[in-house]
C-alpha cells in the first residue's frame, strides 16, 4: 500500500497538526513554509550548547523504537574527543511500518535540515543518510540533496541491505565501516566509537525532523502537544482492520481507541492490537481500548509505540498463528552470530507453530516458556530480546486461545488468511 499525505482525523485534531507533513516536498515549498536553516541563531560553541539544551528541554524522545531522550544522546556525542559523524536512519526495516518512507517522500528537507542542525550541535562535518537499497528513494534523495547549496556538511547516502536487523545502530555503523550489514557486539556504543572510530550520532529520520522544528520554534512550542514525559507529536502507521489504513500524525497520550478512530475506526470486531511493530506488544481488545500510547517505557504495561506501527487484528483471526508466522520470519532474519538467535528463535517459532497448527500438549507451554527465558537477554544484539518480547506478549494477550489450542484445537483450515505484512522481497546476504 502506498502512503499518502496525512489526512485530518475524524476526531478533533489537536491544534497545530500536522507539524511534520504540512508542506510539499520541494525545497522552495519547504523554505517558504519554514524559512532557511536557523544556524546563525546557534552560532559558535555557545550556540551549539544552547541548541542541545533546547532539544533537551523539549523532551524529544527518539522515534526509531527505543524512545531514548535525544538531548542526552546529543550531549554524549558532543563530548567525544574526535570529530563526530551523524547517521540519519531511514531504513525502516520494520515490515509493519512505513512512516519514515512517507516522511522522506513528503518532507525530505525537514529531515535534512534536522540532520544539519544535529551535526552542528555535536560538531560533525559529515552526515550519512542510511536507506534500504532498491526502489526509488535513494535516487530521489540524491536529487533533493543536489538542490541544497551551502550546507555546512558533507553528504553521503548509504544503501543498506534489506534485512530486519541491518537498521540496528551498530549494524549501520558496521556496514558503513566494512560493507557488512550485521550488528556487532557492544560496547563500545556508536556514540563512543562508531564510523571511522569517531563518536557517531545515530538518529531516526523523524527524530531529526523534530529537531528542525524545535530549533525554529523552541521547546515550549514543542511541549504544547503530548505528555510531560513524551511531548510533541509522532507519526504512526495504522494498518489492519481499520477503514483507512495509512500514516497519521498523532499526539502521545492518545488512547488506542482514539488512535484507531484516526484511521476511520475498526471495520469489524477486534481481538487484539499490535503496538510497536514486530518487536512490540499484543494488547487484547476490548480491554486495551482505553490504554494510552507513548514512547515512554514507564507507561501502562510497558507498552510503547516503538517503531510507530499499530496493527488492528480482527477477532476471527488467530493471533497465535500470526505470532508463529512473524516469529519464524524474525528467526530467519537472524544475523547468525550467536546461539540464542541461531538455535533459540527457530525453536520458539516451531513451538508456536505447533500450538497454532499442530499437535501439542500441556508440556508445550513449559517448553516454550523455558526457551523464551533462555533466549531473553543473552543475544549479541537486541534481536532475540525483541522477538521474545513479541512472543511473550502473545501468550498473555491470547491466553484463552492458548488454552484452547493446548487442549487439542487447531486453527488449520479455519483461520482466515495471514494478515500481518511481510516483505515481498529481501536480501539474503549482508553486503
Amino acid at each position: 500500500m502506498t502512503s499518502v499525505l496525512l489526512e485530518r482525523a475524524p476526531w478533533e485534531t489537536a491544534p497545530g497538526l500536522p507539524r511534520l507533513l504540512g508542506t510539499g516536498r520541494r525545497l522552495a515549498e519547504h523554505r517558504e513554509a519554514y524559512g532557511g536553516l536557523p544556524l546563525r541563531t546557534f552560532a559558535g560553541e555557545e550556540g551549539r550548547a544552547r541548541l542541545i539544551q533546547e532539544v533537551t528541554q523539549a523532551g524529544l524522545r527518539g522515534r526509531g523504537g527505543a524512545g531514548f531522550p535525544t538531548g542526552r544522546k546529543l550531549t554524549s556525542v558532543a563530548s567525544g574527543k574526535k570529530t563526530p559523524v551523524v547517521l540519519a536512519n531511514g531504513c525502516e526495516s520494520e515490515p509493519a511500518s512505513r512512516k519514515d518512507k512517507t516522511l522522506l517522500a513528503h518532507a525530505p528537507h525537514l529531515v535534512l535540515d534536522g540532520a544539519v542542525l544535529a551535526a552542528h550541535a555535536v560538531g560533525a562535518e559529515k552526515v550519512i543518510i542510511c536507506v534500504e537499497r532498491g526502489g526509488s528513494l535513494p535516487e530521489r534523495l540524491e536529487r533533493e540533496l543536489a538542490q541544497r547549496k551551502g550546507d555546512p556538511v558533507k553528504w553521503q547516502i548509504a544503501r543498506i541491505p534489506r534485512r530486519y536487523v541491518s537498521s540496528e545502530e551498530s549494524a549501520l555503523v558496521h556496514f558503513v565501516n566494512s560493507g557488512d550489514g550485521r550488528p556487532i557486539a557492544v560496547p563500545p556504543r556508536p556514540f563512543e566509537r562508531g564510523v571511522e572510530g569517531r563518536p557517531t550520532l545515530v538518529d531516526n529520520v523523524e527524530t531529526l525532523a523534530h529537531i528542525a522544528l524545535i530549533a525554529r520554534y523552541g521547546p515550549d512550542w514543542f511541549r504544547e502537544l503530548g505528555t510531560p514525559t513524551d511531548p510533541g507529536s509522532t507519526l504512526v502507521t495504522i494498518d489492519g482492520a481499520v477503514a483507512r489504513p495509512n500514516v497519521y500524525e498523532i499526539v502521545p497520550g492518545m488512547r488506542i481507541g482514539e488512535v484507531l478512530d484516526a484511521a476511520g475506526g475498526a471495520t469489524e470486531p477486534l481481538g487484539a492490537v499490535l503496538v510497536g511493530g514486530y518487536f512490540g506488544t499484543w494488547v487484547p481488545m476490548p480491554e486495551g481500548w482505553s490504554m494510552p500510547l507513548s514512547h515512554d517505557r514507564t507507561g501502562p504495561g510497558g507498552v510503547t509505540l516503538g517503531a510507530g506501527a499499530i496493527f488492528a487484528l480482527p477477532a476471527d483471526a488467530c493471533g497465535l498463528a500470526e505470532t508463529a508466522r512473524i516469529t519464524r520470519y524474525l528467526a530467519e532474519e537472524s544475523a547468525g552470530q550467536c546461539g540464542p538467535c541461531v538455535f533459540g528463535l527457530p525453536a520458539i517459532a516451531d513451538d508456536l507453530r505447533s500450538v497454532a497448527f499442530g499437535r501439542c500438549g500441556p508440556s508445550t507451554r513449559q517448553r516454550l516458556m523455558r526457551r523464551i527465558e533462555t533466549v531473553s537477554g543473552r543475544g549479541a544484539c537486541r534481536h532475540p530480546d525483541g522477538a521474545t518480547r513479541f512472543a511473550t506478549s502473545a501468550l498473555t494477550a491470547f491466553a484463552e486461545d492458548l488454552e484452547t489450542h493446548l487442549n487439542g484445537w487447531t486453527c488449520s483450515g479455519v483461520s482466515r488468511d495471514p494478515m500481518l505484512p511481510l516483505p515481498k522481497a529481501r536480501d539474503r546476504g549482508w553486503r
